[in-house]
């Protein structure tokens, strides 16, 4: 296997890193540890690496159908890109050979404890103490250790957000995470409860498989088609680096010119502006719902039965529900206090560095359009950077110290985001990537 120039060795010692997950966040982690020479420890709950782009991985939430909704283009790392043969938006069989091609490349697998759950992470005391790191090994023996620090990357996709219904349903109602082929809709009447891009690529599987299919929905969505001009959408304009108010307009109108108004297929009219929550990256679903082989409905008032009310009053009759309700941010072995959670999720500077520890980092805890691997790569190497320089007394990383524990502002570029917990970790691409690449420059010379 190919090695890094001057790779730091993976050890469980005092002075190595505990690093949970080696999915895309945790393996762009690993690689930057160890160019970075930072000793570190990984452990990864399923038996290879990819995280839930694997689908055989015990915790993985993909479906037979499923597919980047971005292009390879925009979501590669930089260093490690795609191979030419790779569709324009790859499925998830692609992405799990891809990360393991990135691990093979960059000698990560030997970095990490597979079939290994952490159980549970505690520090020792004030930052900078260690941390004492327990986990369940593969034949179930049950280990500790000490370690100098704790890296996050368990995913963010992973534990269902399942609602709360009021009655009771007689049929079929599982969370999109329990869904895995079209086959499970085989001759049923099929409601998909949430739009979001999950919601609308089950319910454009469950038109070719279903009796019915119906889309309950609450609120409105702006939907992007995947192509353009015969090219990705997201690779085309570019307009990020334009203010938000100008970029809104050159892309609503471009919308307009090639989704039309969705509105006249039966979706509700968004109540907020284009880019205060994520769009849908669909083709498929207006040009079904124009078919009428889908019906669009709005939000549900109760459930008895095999009859589902709506809040307009209607109702219908379905033999199955899946809620495509999104998933709900989890790190089950650390108490939330040390996460200095709020709200929806901790409250991190640049979603990754705690205010006042420096021994403890969450990765990969960041959402943003367009922002693909690459921007989590940057986020892993500011962390790398970050904890070298506070070693080695770098002005910059002492900088960065005082300024998070004095406060610090979520990067929206000034965007509103609705207030849902799936938008509690969302920044805005350009302007969270400009933050994070010139901290990352500023250690890079402060180390000279």
């Amino acid at each position: 296997m190919p090695q890094v120039a001057g790779a730091a060795p993976c050890a469980s010692t005092q002075e190595s890193y505990a690093l949970i997950g080696a999915g895309p966040m945790g393996l762009a982690m690993a690689k930057v540890l160890r160019e970075q020479g930072i000793p570190f420890q990984g452990f990864e709950l399923h038996s290879d690496v990819g995280g839930v782009w694997d689908m055989t991985g015990p915790r993985s939430t993909m479906y037979e159908s499923a597919h980047l909704i971005s292009s390879k283009t925009m979501t590669e790392f930089a260093d490690f890109p795609m191979p030419p043969e790779t569709p324009d938006y790859p499925s998830h069989r692609d992405m799990r050979q891809y990360f393991q091609a990135f691990a093979r490349h960059f000698d990560l697998y030997r970095c990490y404890r597979f079939q290994t759950e952490v159980v549970k992470a505690e520090p020792l005391g004030p930052s900078g103490k260690g941390w004492r790191i327990a986990w369940r090994g593969p034949g179930g023996e049950q280990e500790e250790a000490v370690f100098k620090g704790l890296l996050i990357a368990n995913g963010t996709l992973s534990t269902p957000n399942m609602p709360k219904f009021q009655g009771d349903f007689s049929g079929e109602l599982i969370h999109s995470a329990k869904y895995k082929s079209a086959t499970q809709f085989d001759g049923k009447r099929v409601l998909i409860i949430g739009a979001g891009n999950s919601g609308c690529d089950i319910a454009v599987d469950a038109i070719h498989h279903a009796k019915s299919t119906d889309l309950s929905m609450r609120r409105g969505y702006y939907f992007v088609p995947k192509y353009v001009f015969g090219k990705p959408a997201d690779t085309l304009g570019r307009t990020t680096s334009l203010p938000m108010w100008l970029r809104r307009k050159i892309d609503g109108v471009v919308l307009n010119w090639f989704a039309g108004n969705p509105q006249r297929y039966g979706f509700p009219k968004p109540d907020y502006k284009l880019y205060e929550s994520h769009p849908v990256v669909n083709s498929l679903i207006l040009f079904h719902a124009g078919h009428g082989d889908l019906k669009i409905r709005p939000d549900i008032d109760r459930l008895d039965g095999n009859t589902v009310h709506f809040a307009d009053g209607s109702a219908a009759d379905y033999d199955m529900i899946v809620t495509a309700t999104g998933y709900v941010l989890d790190y089950p072995f650390i108490s939330k206090d040390l996460l200095n959670w709020t709200g929806a999720a901790p409250s991190l500077y640049l979603n990754c560095m705690h205010p006042q520890r420096d021994d403890l980092f969450v990765l990969g805890m960041v959402e943003a359009t367009g922002l693909g691997w690459q921007g989590r790569h940057e986020q892993a190497e500011l962390v790398a950077r970050y904890i070298t320089g506070l070693q080695s007394g770098n002005r910059e990383a002492d900088n960065i110290k005082r300024y998070k524990a004095n406060g610090f502002q979520r990067e929206t570029g000034g965007v509103n985001y609705l207030n849902l917990a799936r938008m509690a970790y969302y920044v805005d691409k350009k302007t969270y990537r400009t933050s994070v690449t010139q901290r990352i420059t500023a250690l890079k010379e402060a180390a000279r």
